[in-house]
Order: C-alpha cells, then sequence, then structure tokens
C-alpha cells in the first residue's frame, strides 16, 4: 500500500505494517470525535512516525498513486474532526 504525508511525500508500506496502521488510524478517528485533544496529538504522531519508520520513501518523481492520504503533521483537532471520519482514512 502506497502513504502520502500530505506536504511530505509518499511512502510503500509492507503487510506487516498495515494492520497497526490501521489500529492507530481507528484511534485516531475516535480521539478526533471525541475532541481528545491530548489523545489525537499523540495518536496521530505515532501514526505518521510508524508510516516513515516502516515505509519505504518513494522518490519525490515517483508518480505511484497513493491509496491513502494522510493530513499534514501540523493538521489540527478541530481539522482532523472533519477529515478523520467513519472508518478512518485507511480501509479495514
Amino acid at each position: 500500500m502506497i502513504v502520502r504525508i500530505s506536504g511530505e511525500g509518499q511512502y510503500r508500506l509492507s503487510e506487516d505494517a498495515l494492520a497497526r496502521v490501521n489500529e492507530l488510524d481507528n484511534a485516531v478517528v475516535d480521539a478526533a470525535q471525541a475532541g481528545d485533544q491530548a489523545a489525537f496529538a499523540a495518536t496521530f504522531a505515532e501514526l505518521l512516525a510508524l508510516v516513515r519508520a516502516h515505509g519505504e520513501r518513494l522518490a519525490d518523481d515517483d508518480l505511484s498513486t497513493s491509496e491513502v492520504i494522510l493530513p499534514p503533521p501540523d493538521t489540527t483537532l478541530e481539522q482532523a474532526a472533519e477529515t478523520f471520519t467513519g472508518d478512518g482514512l485507511i480501509p479495514d
């Protein structure tokens, strides 16, 4: 799966990382919908860190299609509440 972090770049994730990424995505949805700033900030940061650590960074000129687009790292709780809804950004 190719995941884009808006404003940063694309990462190819292995199947091994997808389950944890999906768990974090769901936790971000829950925190954003609950208006829990601390939980949102911590979980969203962990989600981005996991993508960076376990994803293979693609070259900037790589034209592969992103299957998931994550908001930029500076996304606010209010923005996340509009973006992270339902099942989240990453399909189950």
